[in-house]
């Protein structure tokens, strides 16, 4: 039986991930140990898993390095690789959102948005009609209007709270966020029953 390759994301994702694969029947107890380690070889399930920055998972399975992934999908709406997204998997929920203070537009025709995620920011204006000037920020994007560097911010909003302690608030939503399933184009096709029966047993378990 060939080995079959998993990336998961790194952080807040990685614990649920893990769990939903114990859930479905695979031993991940070396994935739990206090380890620096970032390949696990699980070879009683002839799996090997992958950890990796949540931005790399998509592109480890759109080049085939491993056959799936389990990541966010804002990571996803962002790069547009060229993959198989198969399983909404139901947990990491949020959502992305437009906010800023109360009155953070005011009916400007052209607005400054300060996000992580320059692409899904643009899409989105860019269908509204609106005329955007999009700033590239890796740190607290939250930092942005209050200190008048843009009208508004794009970052996915879970509680609300940050925003609210920082005097913002939602201003729109853009789409709903969850972890999902993604898969390569071809080990689809070379690893079929592999794949289809964890996919299988996932999509059972997530339903």
């Amino acid at each position: 039986m060939e080995t079959l390759k998993i990336a998961i994301a790194k952080g807040r994702l990685a614990k649920y991930s893990i769990e939903l694969l114990e859930e479905i029947g695979i031993d991940c107890q070396v994935l739990k140990e206090d380890s620096r380690k970032l390949v696990f070889t699980l070879p009683q399930h002839h799996i090997e898993v992958i950890l990796l920055k949540a931005v790399d998972v998509p592109t480890y399975v759109e080049h085939g390095v491993v056959d799936m992934g389990i990541v966010g999908k804002d990571v996803l709406m962002e790069q547009e690789r060229q993959l198989y997204e198969v399983v909404d998997l139901k947990f990491g929920v949020c959502k992305f959102s437009v906010a800023g203070r109360p009155n953070g537009t005011n009916g400007k025709k052209h607005l400054r948005v300060a996000t992580k995620y320059p692409n899904v920011t643009k899409k989105y204006f860019a269908q509204k009609g609106q005329s955007v000037e999009v700033i590239r920020q890796e740190g607290s994007v939250e930092l942005a209007p209050l200190m008048g560097l843009s009208d508004v911010i794009v970052d996915i909003v879970e509680t609300g709270k940050t925003l609210k302690e920082n005097g913002l608030v939602v201003l729109e939503d853009i789409a709903n966020i969850s972890a999902r399933l993604v898969l390569n184009k071809v080990s689809y096709k070379t690893k079929k029953k592999e794949i289809t029966t964890i996919i299988d047993l996932i999509a059972e378990k997530v339903s």
